[in-house]
This record gives C-alpha cells, structure tokens and sequence, in this order.
C-alpha cells in the first residue's frame, strides 16, 4: 500500500473514540489488518469473520474516516463495494482537559450499564427529533463532549457540527 502514505490527524478528542473502539474488539482488529494489506470486499471478509461483525466494522471504520472504498468489476460478475485502510500513520494534534480525555477513554472501552442507560436517552432524544448536541447534554445530564464521545461510539450515530444525525439503514 505504498500508493497511499496518509497520516491520519486526530484534532479533537473525540475522534480517538471510533479508534479506540476498533481497536479494542479482536473482530474489528482482524478486518482492520485485512484492509491494510489490500483492496477487500465485504464478502471476503466474511470469509474470516461473521458479518454481524462486520457490518459493525465497517460502519464503525467509515464514521472514524479510516477506510476508502470503490467499486470492483469484474466481467460477468455484479460490482461490488471493495474497501482498504485509509492512513497508514497516526498523529495527535490536540489539547484538553484530563478530564475529557478520560471520558473519552471511558466512553471508548466501558461496558458500563450507566453508559448504555445514557446511550438509550440520547436515542430518545435524536429519534424524538432533538439533535442539538448542547440540547441534549442539558436534558441528560452531561458535558456536549460526553454526547459526541458516545454518538462516535455507536454505529447508528454520528456528529454533524453542533448536531447528532442517525446514519443511513439505522432509522
């Protein structure tokens, strides 16, 4: 993958969420590595991992702008979706406070059932048609970056400026 030398640059803390959570599940950890040898299409993944798994993955790859994908065609065959990794490297340029860098970390790696409570409100939230992220802090309890950390965790969500959208097939 010498075509494609990208430096993925992290400038809030909140992006490390979808890092972190790819890379703490052995599942996604093994499509990431498939991906970053080559172009790969969802089903020869599945060939080394189920596709719950994968489907997941992959959501979760393209929220954190980790993979590109294009189309494979080959003659006689129906085009599919092929994906590899989008950086090959990693840099950090950002500062905050301990303290949101450690909700950050928590809301990456906690199976805490007080986070998925917190998820399950905002969901509330956002399907009730409230997606201003300041908004729904105040109405849950919680600092906007605790928002956006979880809404990067999930797969049906995403950060779009000051709001919270529900990404395309999660409706």
């Amino acid at each position: 993958m010498t075509d494609h030398p990208k430096t993925k640059i992290v400038s809030d803390p909140v992006e490390l969420v979808p890092l972190l959570v790819t890379f703490n599940n052995s599942g996604y950890k093994v499509v990431y590595e498939m991906l970053s040898k080559s172009w790969v299409t969802e089903e020869e993944l599945c060939e080394h991992h189920n596709r719950e798994c994968i489907n997941t993955c992959l959501k979760m790859l393209k929220k954190g702008n980790l993979i590109e994908e294009q189309w494979r065609t080959v003659p006689g065959k129906k085009p599919e979706k092929e994906y590899r990794v989008n950086y090959l490297k990693f840099r950090a340029n950002f500062q905050c406070s301990m303290e949101d860098l450690v909700s950050m970390l928590y809301i990456s790696t906690s199976n805490d059932e007080s986070l998925r409570d917190l998820s399950d409100k905002i969901m509330g939230e956002v399907t009730s048609g409230n997606t201003s992220i300041g908004e729904i802090a105040r109405k849950v309890g919680v600092k906007p970056i605790y928002v956006k950390g979880i809404a990067k965790r999930l797969p049906a969500f995403d950060v779009r400026g000051q709001g919270l959208i529900l990404l395309e097939g999660d409706r």
